[in-house]
């Protein structure tokens, strides 16, 4: 079934995705585009909706917002859960849009710098001046992308709605390309980054030897909370609700989420949301809530 959903805007804090990596050639591996059939039931809507106004309202836009801002590619998606991001491109200039469908797909990036993956698309349909691009993982589609030629504003081929599911959907072959480090729950299920996700700071902060943990909204504290692990005392003190500690006990009240990433296990104390713990093959961790960022 395809599915619409809200944006995790909380899970991105201090901007920390990074951009894609290079979009590859259009044959051999990692390529940008693949051939291949289509999935078994192909997107068979309408190439265009108009897309919804940019949201200017309080908070994130939820399910139904985001997947009008992301117009018909927003219908194309077949999530498991949420959107998690999708949207409109803006205008562009003469020579940025490219002379082919294919080479409208890889201005996606070029213009953007949106997140992973940046191959394995494969055409799903294709109309005059429109061509829908999906990402597929097991026959249903992840990511979405239609590009369209000459458009106002938008000359050439390029990118004209955009829509993906969260990244843990997109498999682990995806995860290299990602800052997102994707968890996993007892039964060794990946776990939406909209609920929890961890990376490295940014380096160009020089906080790259710092770790940074975002949980999603209701799961910890009820709301978007994010949490540091600081060993070597790179970020600013006045950023931390306490100090990282090595070598804790785990509060009585602790409780295990379940939740894993390699041999990190992360744990939630319910009557205090300034830190969060992370057992260790070393022992537990205790992360402090952070908040800020860096430019």
């Amino acid at each position: 079934m395809r599915v619409g959903g809200g944006i995790a805007g909380t899970v991105l804090a201090l901007g920390l995705a990074v951009a894609a990596a290079g979009c590859g050639t259009e044959d051999g591996a990692g390529s940008l585009v693949v051939e291949g059939e289509a999935p078994a039931a192909p997107y068979d809507g309408p190439l265009y909706l108009p897309p919804a106004p940019e949201w200017e309202g309080e908070g994130e836009p939820g399910p139904e917002e985001m997947t009008a801002m992301a117009g018909a590619a927003g219908r194309a998606l077949e999530c498991d859960g949420d959107i998690f991001l999708g949207g409109a491109a803006d205008p562009w200039s003469d020579g940025d849009g490219g002379e082919s469908p294919e080479e409208g797909l890889a201005a996606y990036w070029e213009m953007n710098g949106e997140s992973p993956p940046s191959y394995g698309f494969r055409v799903e349909r294709r109309e005059e001046h429109r061509v829908l691009f999906s990402y597929d993982v097991d026959g249903e589609t992840k990511q979405a992308v239609i590009v369209a030629e000459d458009r106002p504003d938008r000359p050439g081929w390029g990118p004209e709605t955009t829509a993906r599911c969260d990244p843990a959907e997109f498999g682990p072959e995806a995860d290299a390309e990602g800052y997102e480090e994707i968890w996993t729950d007892g039964r060794g299920g990946r776990v939406p980054v909209s609920r929890v996700h961890s990376g490295r700071g940014p380096e160009h902060c020089d906080w790259q030897r710092a770790h940074f943990l975002t949980l999603g909204e209701d799961t910890h504290g009820g709301s978007g909370s994010l949490y540091a692990r600081d060993p070597e005392g790179v970020l600013p003190e006045e950023m931390l609700a306490g100090p990282y500690a090595r070598d804790v006990e785990l509060p009585d009240g602790a409780r295990d989420t379940g939740w894993r990433y390699g041999d990190w296990r992360l744990w939630l104390d319910d009557a205090d949301d300034t830190r969060v713990y992370v057992r260790t093959p070393d022992g537990v961790e205790a992360w402090p809530r952070a908040e800020g960022g860096c430019a």
